[in-house]
């Protein structure tokens, strides 16, 4: 669209390919959309992928943050068991019958058959298989639990908001970064609107030279050759008509595209862009560290860090907790659980209070790991606002050369046509030649385009100075 390199920026021609991965569409009824730049950026923030992820984002902290708040509630189960043994379990004990039995025979002088008084056992009594229980057992019951202590618990109720604030402001440093990315495509396609105005109005020159040229060939004051050589260059400007056309429909294709608007849908923009647009409060030299959404985000990531480190240090100190339990209980030979029958109730409370203490040194470990990343985190705000700083600067300086930049491009747009229009009037006065003109026109055409180039690199820097400023 723009010849000059730098008004075709990489975020456009990765929306170009982008688009065409998405160019087949079905035949179903198009929609008309006559949007300003304003206009734009609200159709990209309701409807752009990244926007809506970023909110669900907000929604899943949303979740996590009920999550904490729930290990803070009361706790409440309830359980039904059922039992069916098929082998009643087996448990050996002690044989405390064959003992008592053989006391009385020994006491009373009892004779074997072989007419021996009887005596214990050298081998002991040994032990007797007993089955204890029933074939089906049946409970039901209900467990309370409530935390009354633990450091680790409240300081994830207290970091709730935090982890909010973290997920809003990730939220609007994705949303500022999809704005500025849609100003400078929307600006680009009204430069190369403005761009195509001047070839058209290049296109008029030579079809007015063409017919002039073969008016004096016929008169015999030129030459076939100079009439080719306005034929050439006509047609060459309408190549370069045709390539621009196709340049500003794929980069609509390519804000399409960005905003998440259906490709069959049709986009028009209704903004223009003036040089006193883009020197409007230019360049207001205060700015806060405040208001960058990186370093807002970077801010509340760090703040979240430091309750990491708080969390690991109170679990250093005892937790204690509340809990209750209410059962009943029923045991019968046969399924028989409906009729009548005993159920046998059993029922408990109580405290319980948790000490740590001693546990291989892991707690220390993820003590001192929780600092280390805090550490990390303050260094990562530090460094956001020294490059703030440097952006500020740089931009600045890039913004003043862009102004001054347009400003010379514009008089020698105003020279060039002059130099054209004078060389022209000289032609047709017979005084000058077709290649005067042809050379004002070259001349002219490299005028337009870098005064379009700087037009959009002027904008382009005012928008990065405002995204750099928190401004934007």
């Amino acid at each position: 669209m723009i010849k000059n390199k730098r008004a075709l920026p990489a975020i456009i021609v990765s929306l170009l390919i982008l688009a065409q991965s998405v160019a087949a569409q079905d035949t179903a009824k198009t929609t008309r959309h006559a949007f300003s730049l304003q206009q734009t950026v609200d159709y990209g923030m309701k409807n752009a992928t990244q926007v809506k992820n970023a909110l669900l984002d907000i929604a899943i902290q949303q979740q996590t943050n009920r999550e904490i708040t729930a290990a803070a509630l009361p706790q409440l189960n309830g359980n039904v068991t059922g039992t069916h043994y098929f082998n009643i379990p087996v448990t050996s004990l002690p044989n405390f019958i064959g003992p008592a039995t053989y006391q009385v025979l020994v006491d009373e002088a009892v004779k074997n058959g072989n007419g021996q008084t009887i005596t214990f056992p050298q081998g002991g009594f040994g032990n007797i298989a007993a089955q204890f229980g029933v074939p089906w057992t049946v409970g039901a019951g209900v467990d309370f639990s409530q935390i009354l202590f633990d450091g680790q618990v409240f300081v994830g109720l207290q970091a709730r908001s935090t982890a909010m604030d973290l997920a809003s402001k990730t939220a609007a440093l994705t949303s500022e970064q999809i704005k500025a990315n849609i100003q400078k495509v929307y600006y680009q396609l009204v430069v190369g609107e403005k761009q195509l105005g001047s070839i058209q109005a290049n296109i008029d020159r030579f079809d007015k030279l063409l017919h002039d040229t073969k008016e004096i060939y016929k008169n015999g004051f030129a030459e076939k050759l100079d009439v080719d050589k306005v034929q050439v260059q006509l047609n060459n400007l309408n190549t370069e008509k045709q390539k621009v056309l196709n340049q500003l429909s794929a980069g609509n294709a390519g804000l399409k595209f960005l905003i998440n608007m259906p490709q069959r849908d049709t986009l028009l923009l209704t903004d223009s862009l003036t040089e006193e647009e883009i020197k409007k409060d230019l360049l207001d030299g205060t700015y806060s560290y405040a208001d960058r959404k990186d370093i807002q985000v970077l801010t509340a990531a760090a703040k979240l860090n430091s309750y990491n480190v708080k969390r690991y240090q109170l679990s250093r100190i005892p937790t204690i907790a509340a809990f209750a339990s209410y059962s009943k209980n029923a045991q019968r030979q046969t399924f028989d659980f409906f009729g009548k029958g005993d159920w046998f109730t059993t029922s408990l409370i109580g405290v319980k209070l948790s000490v740590p203490i001693f546990d291989g040194f892991a707690r220390r470990a993820k003590i001192q790991n929780a600092k280390l990343t805090l550490e990390k985190s303050n260094n990562n705000v530090e460094q956001a606002k020294q490059n703030m700083d440097y952006e500020v600067t740089t931009i600045r300086d890039r913004m003043k050369t862009s102004i001054l930049t347009l400003d010379n491009q514009k008089q020698n747009i105003q020279l060039a046509e002059d130099v054209y229009n004078n060389t022209k009037k000289k032609y047709e006065q017979g005084l000058g030649s077709n290649q005067e003109i042809y050379t004002a026109q070259t001349e002219l055409k490299v005028a337009q385009n870098n005064y379009y180039g700087a037009l959009f690199d002027a904008i382009s820097a005012k928008i990065d100075y405002l995204k750099a400023t928190g401004k934007l």
